[in-house]
């Protein structure tokens, strides 16, 4: 996990507090008819989505297949997400359509993170 602190407070435009976290991210999004297959390294995670930096591009506004290594989890957790922005290969995506599940684990994640373990 990254060494930086975590933000335990939202800011006036988040919803949820993010919190510094450095696991392994692949994303795959369809374009022009192909699938484009990158992967990354997350910087931070919140209960609505995560920030980090890949090895390609994608767009604001493009929807992309994720699957994230989270601890505390069995398995990678296979979400679908939107890009909500993008700063040369950093990027920020906020999940779509979450099951309870995949939502429970991730709550789980946040609160171990601002728990600080």
């Amino acid at each position: 996990m990254s060494g930086t602190a975590p933000n335990p407070k939202p800011s006036a435009s988040r919803r949820f507090a993010r919190h510094a976290l450095d696991v392994r991210i692949s994303v795959h999004v369809f374009r022009s008819g192909q699938s484009l297959a990158l992967w990354g390294r997350s910087n931070e995670l919140g209960e609505d989505g995560i920030g980090g930096t890949l090895t390609g591009e994608v767009e604001p506004g493009e929807v992309v297949s994720m699957e994230i290594v989270l601890p505390l989890a069995a398995y990678p957790l296979k979400v679908r997400a939107i890009v909500r922005y993008r700063m040369g290969l950093r990027h920020g995506f906020e999940f779509l359509a979450l099951n309870a599940d995949q939502h429970a684990t991730i709550q789980r994640v946040c609160e171990m993170l601002a728990a600080g373990s």
